[in-house]
């Protein structure tokens, strides 16, 4: 359908059939068209679900095809439904969390994951994905950690703007192809005490600086909606937040597409406070900007009479309902009813064999080596007893990996009894995920209590670690731990896991820990008593053969660490790219009581970002710069070059920080600008050069316009986020 066809339209619909286009209703809803049960409680009408332009999370080809065609059939102007879901890490073939993912440094992989995302979720009948979550998170108690790229602004844009071209590709009428929707606008990721839902305090500077060029980097690939969040900013919803809609996200970012709000977000603005009523939600809500109310009756219920009232004008719902159909046209749905949508090819394309390849590569790359004295890894196979509850658990996919089924998953054990030089190698639980004091939340739910003899675990995981040369400890906190509405105080393992450590460890020195987790942990216990240290994450579908191949050498461990790994819970949040403050605190230089610093604790994290160890060893050369001076309309090249010293195959992220020595206002200590994976033979040595552009020295100013400022700047290129290695130039006018 071209435009103007689209437009007439949108000039023939009635304003009942406008205002359903604008809602978006729950999969529960649809019960053979009756209004029973919540819809009817939260008050929705025949005509509100016969009208209704959207549905969330309903599933299946099938499923999809009969509704869409009994909703065309009774819509006066046959307009097709929008099927959305969160497919966050994976459809039925689930990668890494987008956390792990972005451990890969590698933009090109997460893209092709999003690809594979894309096409299971297409031919099931999907159109949208709540995906990329771009929301900067420097906080490990918030849960939702898990579905972002980390703490640094750079790589978190990179890796949001490669999911949108995954998802979406050239053109959304392609087969295989979805809609991106952008989440969570803007600021989600920074709750007061890393409470979900909670309060957001940023200053405009740090909100521009920090969490916006993500979102933007998202804007810029094309992603065709974006979602509010939930949390308030600037004391204001942002459901209701014109500044935030209007004026930043489409006047400043040049976003053209659909905005739809989280979940029942509208009718929170009534706990919020910014509404008095039902009515009221609905008006400031549209005025900000919000085209389709996800899951909740404030549109349904009110939109209407707002309108024949006046109190509304037409325009505000022509324009949201235009981004509705727009989105619907560009999809292909007014010719193509069911787009991809195909029962058969269902059965071929979920869990390909090539799905699961990548899967598993995808998992292998993100994993990250945080410790390994004594060249404890990698194992032989036949010299080591797998003991934790991970050893042998399922449960590896993210908590947002709705629609997969656990069956389909590879565990360690699984991976252990498909190898005959593995087959016989000792597997046993040690003790339960978690303690039976603090219950399980699931989504729903408390999950039920593990059936385990704890006193009888614990014995037979030290019989046998007695016995083996090297103890593999699969530990970490259950994957419902992490996620929407799992924020946690406490960073710690699980006191019934560090007890199996302890004890292990007592009867058997050569511990190596496999750790799974969806956030960074206070792994101090562990990095006191194990010699060898691989961090998993959750790893999804093939994630234990991805792991035994790491821990059997097949697979080099390369992975970084987008987040930082905090001495303790209460070193959060700690990011590297912090400010100086006026009194910076560097051990054994500055003494005494009066600089920036813990009494108990020291300032920096266990692990750092962009840290990460291999199989093999590198060494890095002195940064050389192709000059000492650049003005705006030059540039300056950055070289170091990087060997590898060790006598294994391997990946080195190399990273490019900058530091601006001076400004108008204060400055971080340095700040990620680029990096390059280089994989190197034992002895092979190869230059990278990094160019470096006025663009990447620009900053939010004290005027709040983005630009440089003339002076000097470090550049520090290695490793990881400590690097020292740097070299100085000058910019001029």
């Amino acid at each position: 359908m071209n435009e103007s066809e689209l437009r007439r339209l949108l000039a023939d619909l009635s304003l009942e059939e406008k205002i359903g286009q604008m809602i978006q209703l729950p999969g529960y809803f649809q019960n053979a068209g009756n209004i029973t049960g919540p819809a009817n409680d939260m008050g929705f009408t025949q005509d509100d679900l016969r009208f209704a332009g959207s549905y969330l999370s309903i599933i299946g080809a099938e499923k999809l095809r009969q509704m869409q065609t009994e909703f065309m059939a009774q819509h006066p102007h046959h307009i097709p439904l929008l099927f959305m879901a969160d497919i966050i890490n994976g459809y039925r073939t689930v990668f890494p969390i987008p956390l792990a993912q972005a451990c890969t440094f590698d933009p090109d992989l997460i893209e092709k994951s999003a690809v594979v995302a894309a096409r299971e979720a297409a031919v099931s009948g999907l159109h949208v994905t709540f995906s990329p979550m771009a929301d900067l998170v420097r906080d490990a108690r918030w849960g939702r950690v898990m579905e972002s790229a980390g703490e640094d602004p750079f790589l978190n844009g990179q890796v949001a703007a490669a999911m949108v071209r995954g998802y979406q590709g050239h053109d959304l009428r392609e087969p295989g192809k979805i809609a991106a929707c952008l989440k969570h606008f803007a600021g989600y990721g920074a709750p007061d005490g890393g409470r979900d839902y909670n309060t957001v305090e940023l200053s405009e500077r740090t909100l521009r600086e920090d969490y916006l060029p993500a979102y933007q980097a998202a804007v810029r690939a094309g992603c065709e909606l974006v979602m509010t969040s939930f949390n308030t900013l600037n004391r204001i919803p942002s459901a209701a937040n014109e500044w935030l809609l209007r004026e930043v996200l489409r006047r400043e970012m040049g976003f053209e597409g659909m905005v739809i709000s989280d979940w029942n977000a509208l009718q929170e603005l009534l706990a919020h406070g910014i509404a008095e009523n039902p009515s009221e939600a609905a008006f400031v809500a549209l005025r900000a900007g919000v085209d389709m109310d996800m899951v909740s009756p404030i549109y349904a219920k009110n939109l209407k009479e707002l309108a024949e009232k006046g109190r509304i004008p037409m325009a505000w719902i022509d324009e949201s309902v235009w981004h509705i159909l727009r989105l619907k046209n560009r999809l292909g749905l007014f010719e193509h009813t069911f787009k991809d949508a195909d029962e058969a090819a269902e059965k071929t394309v979920h869990l390909s064999e090539a799905h699961r390849r990548m899967a598993r590569t995808c998992a292998e790359q993100s994993f990250v080596l945080l410790r390994n004295d004594e060249q404890l890894l990698p194992i032989r196979g036949d010299d080591s007893v797998f003991i934790g509850p991970y050893a042998e658990s399922p449960l590896l996919n993210g908590a947002w990996s709705i629609f997969a089924d656990d069956q389909d998953t590879v565990s360690l054990k699984a991976a252990l009894r498909s190898r005959p030089k593995t087959h016989e190698v000792p597997v046993v639980p040690g003790c339960a995920m978690a303690d039976p004091e603090h219950p399980v939340i699931g989504f729903q739910h408390p999950l039920p209590p593990e059936e385990l003899d704890t006193e009888a675990a614990l014995e037979e995981a030290v019989r046998l670690a007695k016995q083996a040369e090297k103890v593999i400890l699969c530990l970490g906190e259950h994957r419902e731990c992490s996620g929407e509405a799992a924020s946690r105080g406490d960073l710690s393992l699980p006191r019934c896991q560090l007890r199996l450590l302890d004890t292990v460890a007592a009867v058997n020195p050569n511990i190596i820990v496999v750790l799974f987790t969806g956030r960074p942990l206070d792994i101090r216990p562990v990095s006191e008593k194990a010699k060898a240290i691989l961090l998993c994450w959750l790893p999804g579908t093939e994630g234990g053969e991805a792991v035994l191949r790491t821990l059997l050498g097949e697979n080099n461990p390369g992975g970084k660490l987008s987040m930082s790994f905090p001495y303790c819970t209460g070193q959060v949040p700690v990011y590297y790219n912090h400010l100086n403050t006026g009194r910076p605190w560097n051990a054994g230089i500055l003494d005494g009581r009066f600089g920036s610093k813990y009494q108990d604790i020291p300032n920096e994290p266990l692990y750092p970002f962009g840290y990460g160890l291999s199989y093999t060893t590198f060494a890095c050369s002195p940064v050389t710069l192709s000059g000492k001076r650049m003005t705006r309309s030059t540039s300056i090249s950055a070289t170091v070059s990087v060997t590898n010293t060790g006598s294994r195959t391997g990946t080195q992220t190399v990273q490019l920080y900058i530091r601006d020595l001076s400004g108008s206002v204060a400055r971080p200590v340095r700040e990620l600008k680029g990096f390059r994976r280089v994989t190197l033979e034992p002895g092979q040595c190869t230059p990278v050069t990094f160019t470096i552009t006025e663009e990447m020295l620009r900053f939010v100013g004290l005027s709040m316009d983005t630009a440089s400022e003339c002076g000097d700047f470090d550049v520090f290129i290695g490793f990881d986020s400590r690097t020292d290695n740097r070299a100085r130039f000058t910019l001029t006018e």
